[in-house]
């Protein structure tokens, strides 16, 4: 079969996914920002930020993942020309990714006691817990703007929330900068100068995003006139019945990256430390993917309205090949530059800390080999997931990706991730297990289902 089928649909895969990659970065680039600054302080005060963020990382999981729900349900309806079907999933969704946030707030804020229960370094808790009650706000804007972004991607305007982002990622650099070091007369906060940056930067967000929005001709009818509470029952159950799976889904992996942080905690702060830096350069490769799993789940969610199932096969095989080659290129990265990305992260200058900052860039290394070895399994378990959730199946992937992570990555990663096994390699080779494991199952499912829409529609034709 000749390759050209496939990459012909590399530049319009590229000009979808493109916007939603550079947005979801900068979603990656405030943590990304947040360790630098808050790495010149200590390897303490990087190991806080990783703690408080675990926390921040669950409950984002299952905002975020909730939120996906809206962009099938948008792109079908776009396709459809059907503007009636589109505003109600749009409100209705909006009005969930709200409630949601409210409560994800305030289930990380009453949390935080945990934290203590957990054995992780007690100088470290200290510092997490003043971050974590300004960070743990910010996600009602965060599910917010997530409502609008899912939108938005389902009209295909994937340009405007990586706008936003842009925007606030500038904003929190900014106050970042003044606020922990202190400068230009403001005071010097430490990490809680960057839990504040975070929080006024997520809120300038969502309020640009819909700034921008009501300003287009396509998106400002659905933006506009909202009656957030003539809510229709059916519809809700609609949404919940995508978006809880799709939740789940995204917090079983998060989860087991989370549970990756706790582990690596038990070993010592430097440990922890090394594990969030491994953890954010990966998650910034990770956002490659994710882009291209929302242009999957675009291009699904069109080809399933207009019922071209000859097309969404070949344009998600087309998205799959993409994925498999930003992969490679990332892996050889991780490879080659395993011993010098890690240093971005510390100050070797800081004579106190010299021995432990040595120490954690020597860990984060060879943990970054292990992050080359599966960004292909990574890459493919997302944006096939992203292709079911354009076929708006959901709940199948959700038990595929529970025992994929939860009843094999992390019994790995417990086992291996001892200190008298491997240590934080050896959470690392669990993480591997079992993004691998989802990536082969996942594809399976969307290959069974593929070919059997196919075969059933050949049948309604002959007959």
């Amino acid at each position: 079969m000749q390759l050209s089928i496939y990459t012909k649909e590399f530049k319009y895969n590229w000009k979808l996914a493109a916007p939603v990659m550079l947005g979801m970065l900068g979603h990656t680039f405030v943590s990304f920002v947040d360790n630098i600054m808050v790495g010149q302080l200590g390897t303490a005060e990087l190991a806080a930020v990783s703690l408080g963020n675990s926390f921040m990382f669950i409950a984002m999981s299952l905002g975020i993942g909730f939120s996906t729900a809206i962009t099938p349900l948008i792109a079908e309806a776009d396709s459809e020309q059907n503007f009636i079907k589109g505003k109600s999933s749009f409100k209705h969704g909006l009005f969930l990714c709200t409630l949601l946030g409210v409560l994800l707030f305030l289930l990380v804020f009453f949390a935080k006691p945990l934290m203590y229960f957990m054995k992780q370094p007690e100088e470290v808790v200290l510092l997490a817990i003043p971050y974590l009650d300004l960070v743990a706000f910010s996600l009602i804007p965060l599910i917010i703007f997530q409502g609008f972004k899912q939108f938005s991607d389902g009209l295909s305007m994937t340009k405007h929330p990586m706008y936003a982002t842009i925007l606030a990622n500038i904003v929190n650099i900014v106050l970042n900068y003044v606020l922990i070091f202190g400068k230009f007369g403001f005071p010097q906060l430490g990490i809680v100068g960057a839990a504040y940056g975070t929080l006024i930067s997520r809120f300038i967000m969502v309020g640009y995003l819909w700034y921008l929005l009501k300003n287009k001709e396509k998106s400002k009818g659905f933006v506009t006139n909202i009656k957030f509470f003539v809510l229709d029952k059916l519809m809700l159950k609609k949404i919940i019945n995508l978006g809880a799976p799709s939740a789940m889904q995204m917090f079983f992996e998060v989860a087991i990256f989370t549970a990756a942080i706790w582990l690596s905690g038990l070993l010592g702060k430097n440990p922890q430390a090394a594990n969030q830096i491994a953890l954010n350069l990966s998650s910034m490769t990770f956002m490659v993917a994710m882009g291209l799993s929302v242009a999957s789940m675009i291009r699904v969610g069109n080809q399933k309205g207009l019922q071209k199932i000859f097309e969404l096969r070949r344009i998600a095989f087309s998205l799959f090949l993409m994925g498999i080659l930003f992969a490679c290129v990332f892996a050889l990265t991780f490879l080659l530059l395993h011993n010098v990305l890690p240093k971005i992260y510390v100050d070797f200058d800081d004579v106190e800390n010299f021995i432990d900052n040595k120490e954690v860039v020597q860990i984060a290394s060879n943990l970054l080999l292990a992050a080359a070895i599966f960004q292909i399994s990574d890459s493919i378990q997302v944006i096939v997931l992203g292709a079911l959730r354009g076929l708006q199946d959901v709940k199948i992937p959700t038990i595929i990706t529970f025992i994929s992570y939860w009843l094999i990555g992390f019994p790995v990663s417990w086992f291996l991730g001892k200190e008298d096994a491997y240590g934080s390699f050896g959470i690392w080779l669990g993480l591997l297990a079992g993004l691998s494991t989802a990536a082969i199952l996942l594809y399976i499912r969307f290959n069974y289902l593929t070919n059997k829409l196919i075969k059933t529609k050949a049948l309604v034709t002959s007959s």
